[in-house]
């Protein structure tokens, strides 16, 4: 078995991030900042360094990915795996309600729960090494799927409790000798 590397880029802005609003797998679409932010992001990504680019179903991936295409000449494959955690009827919700919804252990219909997310970011590794074995795949994706998937290959070290994934930030999973960790970890986003 190959290496295989796991380029994570988290989506540009929309209104809703802009307004501290929880998205989930609602599809809200890009606003003029992330338009801008995923155009000059594109331009720092070498595209030698990728072989495969491949996103979310949700229109805020898929077009950050269709921006990030025209710059690294790459196809965007669509994986339904790469989508957002759900949070169901308490999408839209600003962070600070969601956050006390949540704490008060009222239940939400349609939440995807933590240990759900987990399988399904468990599944996805084990289908990258599967279907991309040996290759650099680039996959823009959601806020709470990429810390989970970063949680994961770090074994819980990462990402630390405080930070908060930037729109258009990138991070590095590799997948070698069975195992996958971290290579690169950032915060900050490529379009700063």
């Amino acid at each position: 078995m190959t290496n295989t590397l796991l380029g994570l880029v988290r989506h540009g802005q929309t209104d809703w991030n802009a307004q501290l609003r929880l998205q989930g797998s609602s599809d809200i679409p890009l606003n003029e900042t992330g338009i801008q932010q995923a155009k000059s992001a594109a331009g720092k990504i070498n595209p030698a360094d990728w072989d495969v680019l491949a996103a979310s179903p949700l229109s805020r991936a898929r077009d950050t990915a269709e921006i990030i295409s025209q710059k690294i000449s790459l196809p965007v494959v669509i994986l339904p795996e790469l989508i957002e955690r759900s949070f169901g009827e308490a999408e839209g919700l600003s962070h600070s309600k969601w956050r006390a919804k949540f704490e008060s252990k009222e239940p939400i219909f349609g939440l995807e729960s933590i240990e759900e997310l987990e399988q399904r970011a468990n599944l996805l590794l084990s289908g990258i090494t599967t279907e991309f074995d040996g290759l650099r795949v680039l996959a823009v994706s959601h806020g709470s799927l990429i810390r989970k998937l970063i949680k994961i290959a770090s074994q819980g070290e990462l990402p630390l409790a405080e930070d908060r994934l930037e729109n258009l930030s990138m991070n590095r999973l590799l997948h070698q000798d069975g195992n996958w960790s971290v290579s690169d970890y950032s915060v900050q986003s490529l379009a700063g």
